[in-house]
């Protein structure tokens, strides 16, 4: 089901007064983790007042992290909404390709009220910022990740990146901000400007270190959002 911005906001219980009224210490806090964490103290992660985390769980399409059930299962299991992510190695194969092998290696979704959508990490690789492909070709390759996984799951995956990266590699593609919730990486005291095509961060990826392990990440809205985005609904 599609709905427009503002609707969306509303039923998610988001905030979109804008990113200088955020405040994550009331939002609902959570992390980013992947085999950089290894095994993680879930029972610690919970104590210290983390809601959710986001996984990793594979990358291109030869790649599953050894750490992935013992964080993606430990996070479930002391009650942490969770969610499963995908490193896209574009260029290397096609979108859809990728999310095949994602779903089918635990990035799939249920309605449990305990799973997100899968998020796709859209990045550079090293000093290759767009991966060597045109921004129609990133888009192509997007495109096709989430209508492949949509099918696969009646859920459109999450969007990982950053404002710069995308609107350098995509062309400041404006087609995905309807239907894609946003994961915004930006490392600093306000999420700042949005990558085109959003209004506003579904999830703020605030800092890659603090008393959560791996990354620190905010939840846009409250613990009633967040189950709703879980649930799908």
């Amino acid at each position: 089901m599609k709905y427009s911005t503002a609707i969306f906001a509303s039923i998610l219980g988001l905030t979109t007064a804008g990113p200088a009224s955020l405040d994550k210490r009331s939002q609902p806090q959570g992390l980013d983790v992947s085999s950089w964490q290894g095994d993680v103290n879930w029972k610690q992660v919970k104590a210290d007042g983390a809601s959710f985390a986001i996984i990793k769980a594979t990358e291109g399409t030869d790649y599953t992290s050894d750490f992935f059930a013992q964080q993606y299962n430990g996070a479930y299991n002391v009650g942490l909404i969770r969610g499963a992510y995908h490193f896209a190695n574009p260029g290397k194969s096609s979108g859809t390709a990728q999310a095949d092998y994602f779903v089918a290696h635990g990035g799939g979704w249920s309605a449990d009220g305990k799973t997100l959508p899968g998020m796709i990490d859209l990045e550079a690789n090293g000093s290759q910022e767009c991966w060597g492909i045109s921004e129609s070709e990133m888009v192509t390759f997007i495109r096709d990740f989430g209508n492949a996984y949509h099918a696969k799951t009646t859920r459109y995956p999450m969007i990982y990146t950053t404002a710069s990266w995308w609107d350098t590699c995509t062309g400041r593609n404006t087609g995905f901000g309807a239907d894609y919730p946003l994961v915004l990486a930006s490392w600093n005291s306000s999420p700042g400007a949005m990558p085109a095509g959003w209004s506003y961060e579904s999830f703020w990826q605030f800092a890659d270190s603090g008393k959560f392990p791996g990354d620190q990440d905010v939840w846009n809205g409250d613990e009633a959002g967040l189950q709703k985005m879980a649930l799908g609904n």
